[in-house]
C-alpha cells in the first residue's frame, strides 16, 4: 500500500507545515515527480474534501497546498478559542485591493492616479491584513515600492490563483471611461 503511505506522509507534512507548501517540495520530499504528486494530492482532497465527517480540507493555491479547517467547523472553534479578529474591508480598502489585484505590481503613486486621492491609509491597512505586500522596487529615481497581492489574499477570496480573477467586459470599461469623463469635465466647468 505504497499510495496510503505517500498519502499519510503527504497529510503530515501540509498538518505540520501550516501555511501552503509548493508542489515541488511536497514532490522532493516523497520523492516523486510533480505530476504523480499533484495526482496523489488532487485524490487526496477528493477524499478529505468530500468527507462531511472531516473538519480539515485541502486546498490549492497556484502551485501549492495547505490544509486548513472546513467552513463548517468555525462555530465549534470560536468556543474553544478567542473569537478571531475579524476584518472588515472599506469601500475605499476594496477599491484599493481590486486596483493592486488587477494592476500588479503598482506603486501608491500609480493606484492614486487611478483613485484620485491619496491612498496611504487604504494600502498600509490591507499589508497590515497580509492581502498585500512588497513586491519590489521600481528602478526609477526614489525607487517607489511595488504592490501586489498575496496568498493570503488568494485563500480569503477562495480563488486558486490570480487568471481566476473575474474579468470586466469592454462595454463597462467604456461606460466606467465615459463616467470618468464627464467627471473630470464637471470639475473643469466649476
Amino acid at each position: 500500500m505504497e499510495i496510503n503511505r505517500l498519502e499519510g506522509i503527504i497529510e503530515s507534512i501540509l498538518f505540520t507545515m501550516g501555511d501552503s507548501v509548493e508542489l515541488s517540495k511536497i514532490a522532493l520530499a516523497i520523492g516523486h515527480d510533480e505530476d504523480t504528486t499533484r495526482r496523489i494530492i488532487h485524490c487526496m482532497m477528493d477524499k478529505i474534501n468530500g468527507a462531511e465527517e472531516r473538519g480539515v480540507k485541502i486546498i490549492e493555491l497556484e502551485d501549492s497546498f495547505q490544509m486548513c479547517t472546513k467552513a463548517e467547523s468555525y462555530e465549534y472553534l470560536i468556543r474553544i478559542a478567542k473569537q478571531p479578529r475579524k476584518y472588515t474591508l472599506t469601500d475605499v480598502q476594496l477599491e484599493t485591493l481590486s486596483i493592486i489585484a488587477y494592476k500588479q505590481p503598482v506603486t501608491k503613486l500609480e493606484i492614486e492616479k487611478i483613485r484620485g486621492v491619496k491612498s496611504d491609509h487604504a494600502v498600509n491597512r490591507l499589508v497590515e491584513y497580509n492581502l498585500v505586500c512588497e513586491v519590489g522596487r521600481m528602478n526609477v529615481p526614489g525607487k517607489p515600492i511595488l504592490f501586489g497581492t498575496t496568498e493570503e489574499f488568494l485563500r480569503r477570496f477562495g480563488i486558486q490563483s490570480l487568471d481566476d480573477l473575474p474579468s470586466m467586459n469592454p462595454e463597462q470599461i467604456e461606460n466606467f471611461k465615459t463616467e470618468a469623463e464627464e467627471e473630470a469635465q464637471l470639475k473643469l466647468d466649476i
